[in-house]
């Protein structure tokens, strides 16, 4: 389990890191005021959108068999859940943050694209990866099997009662 959790928490540092970056190195800016009045705007799009990548491949990923509609789901749900997370961050997380020696700014931590982002996205995959439980070799998950091995030892009793009720019967 904690495995799964550190492996959500790197793939979401990852993604966050990566989007940052691109907002840092590919549009120069260090801050989400510097998009002029659209800042605060921006800043929530681009939760949203780095969500929507973490739902996408963290946990059971969109390529996996079967998992396009869980993948679909997780990034829905990612989009909304990162837009609150950039809304708590910007709200009540006022502590300055020094990211000059990593060439990202400085300021408040909720101004600060190469803060937020990887901080959200670590946050989401690291949900996800805990949700997503592992396949058994049979192909059911560990729930699944515990409840099979009940469900056949009740339908072995039922076997046994079988024969009695129609020995009872035949009476």
């Amino acid at each position: 389990m904690l495995k799964r959790l550190l492996l959500g928490i790197i793939t979401g540092l990852i993604v966050g890191g990566a989007v940052a970056a691109g907002v840092i190195g590919g549009l120069h800016w260090l801050t989400f005021a510097e998009a002029g009045a659209l800042g605060t705007t921006l800043a929530y799009a681009l939760a949203a959108g780095t969500g929507v990548v973490v739902g996408l491949v963290a946990g059971k990923p969109i390529w996996a068999k079967g998992g396009q509609i869980e993948a679909a789901l997780k990034a829905f749900f990612g989009a909304l859940l990162a837009a609150g997370g950039m809304f708590a961050l910007r709200t009540w997380a006022k502590v300055d943050v020094d990211l000059a020696m990593l060439h990202a700014g400085s300021g408040a931590l909720g101004d600060l694209p190469g803060a937020t982002l990887p901080i959200i996205a670590a946050v989401l995959g690291g949900f996800y990866e805990l949700d997503n439980t592992p396949e058994t070799k049979d192909g059911g998950s560990r729930t699944r099997v515990a409840n099979d091995v009940r469900v056949a030892e009740d339908a072995a009793e039922d076997e046994d009662e079988a024969p009695a009720a129609a020995k009872k019967r035949t009476r």
